[in-house]
């Protein structure tokens, strides 16, 4: 068992150098070739303060648009954006004029094409066949408030209606699909520049109005009702600037951000090694995993990292050894009471699992709270970090527990090596 839990060791320290190799130098297998991290095609995509990118500025072609008009062409850029993976796009607005700050892209005849296009709205049925366009087929599409009826909870909904054509197509459309709820498919899909936006379920013929409800937060409405009405937006869009900008903070801004990460995680282990001796080996070693993941991660799923998705990243790296420290504090109380060392590592997770728990979930509520705001720095920060929550926890709760499980099973009996 001894020589087992030795050769298991030696693994998971080969595995946590493979997997950090593979995050940042990449590697090429039957054709599939991955840089790492930072490869330009498949790695994370850099905000526009690390990289520089696209400043698009957008007139509407109406004079003195209204405030809800020019909210329905923010939701259009945030649909679109969101739909191309930059999630940490800027936009502001002035009155009539609209400005974009895209990352990382360059080629601003394609970015001002992709924005300023009208957008393109239809209803499908379940087979994929057209219902209705929704340039030509909706008069209005407003945010309510329904207050509680029948005993029912009062909701935010939105209210559609029909142009006199529009409303014997969807009235077939609605009849058909209702009568396919046996199967489930009784659904009419909303879709905007071929994406869902929402697929209500139909119960009944609906002819000249409906109303779309699904325990809608009030922001939620909002956006849905400004995204159907984008589909006969009532004015087109000029592009008055196309800029290219370099990074705000300088090409060296993420060298030197990754410099300073790596000095203190080097310090953080050496910290934990010091105060905690063997604990600190294998809370070393989980971290050394740790940040494998969390880099693997953000590759793979090419991350829009900023500064502030830097410091995400960094926050969570802290989280993550924060939970080993609360699980060796436990530990060594046990330890000094007298129990062997097998006793105190499970009464040491036992004891730290709930606070671990809790602290690692209202962070990462926080975490979906900050995202869903829209905001692009903060939903960057959310990002990363909840990524990094996620990861720790699974370091700590199974990663920490199995490395210290055969640190027991190799027999150190010397309480010194544990900083008792």
């Amino acid at each position: 068992m001894k020589r087992k839990s030795i050769l298991i060791l030696a693994l998971m320290l080969i595995v946590a150098l493979g997997l950090n190799y593979l995050a940042f130098f990449g590697v090429s297998i039957a054709g599939y070739d991955y840089d790492g991290v930072f490869d330009e095609e498949r790695g994370i995509r850099k905000g526009i303060d690390l990289a520089g990118g696209s400043v698009i500025s957008f007139q509407a072609n109406k004079p003195n648009p209204s405030e809800a008009e020019m909210d329905v062409v923010e939701a259009i850029f945030k649909t679109r954006l969101t739909s191309q993976g930059y999630s940490e796009a800027r936009i502001s607005r002035d009155s009539d004029k609209i400005t974009v700050e895209i990352p990382s892209v360059f080629e601003t005849d394609s970015a001002a094409s992709l924005l300023g296009s009208m957008a393109k709205l239809t209803f499908v049925d379940s087979n994929n066949k057209l219902v209705l366009d929704g340039a030509t087929g909706i008069k209005t599409a407003d945010y309510a408030y329904e207050p509680a009826q029948n005993g029912g909870n009062p909701e935010n909904i939105v209210k559609i209606t029909f142009s006199d054509e529009a409303s014997e197509k969807f009235a077939a459309a609605t009849r058909e699909a209702a009568a396919k709820a046996a199967t489930g498919e009784n659904y009419i899909a909303i879709m905007m520049d071929d994406d869902i936006i929402s697929a209500p379920r139909v119960s009944s013929e609906i002819r000249s109005s409906c109303i779309i409800s699904g325990n809608f937060t009030t922001e939620e409405a909002k956006q849905l009702a400004n995204q159907i009405k984008s589909g006969q937006l009532p004015f087109s869009l000029s592009v008055i600037t196309k800029d290219t900008i370099g990074a705000e903070l300088g090409k060296d801004a993420l060298p030197t951000s990754l410099t300073a990460a790596g000095i203190g995680i080097v310090l953080i282990m050496i910290f934990m090694i010091i105060i905690y001796g063997v604990n600190g080996l294998i809370a070393d070693l989980a971290l050394l995993i740790y940040v494998g993941i969390v880099s693997l991660i953000l590759g793979l799923a090419r991350v829009n990292l900023s500064l502030s998705g830097i410091a995400g990243v960094i926050l969570s790296i802290g989280m993550a050894v924060d939970a080993n420290v609360i699980i060796f504090e436990r530990m060594k109380e046990e330890l000094r009471v007298g129990k062997t060392i097998k006793a105190s590592v499970d009464a040491g997770f036992s004891k730290a699992f709930s606070a671990i728990f809790d602290s690692n979930i209202t962070t990462f509520i926080t975490c979906v709270v900050l995202y869903m705001s829209g905001i692009g720095t903060l939903s960057g920060f959310a990002l990363t970090l909840g990524i990094g929550v996620a990861v720790s926890m699974f370091t700590a709760i199974v990663i920490t527990k199995f490395l210290l499980k055969q640190l027991v099973h190799i027999n150190v009996t010397n309480r010194k090596l544990f900083r008792v």
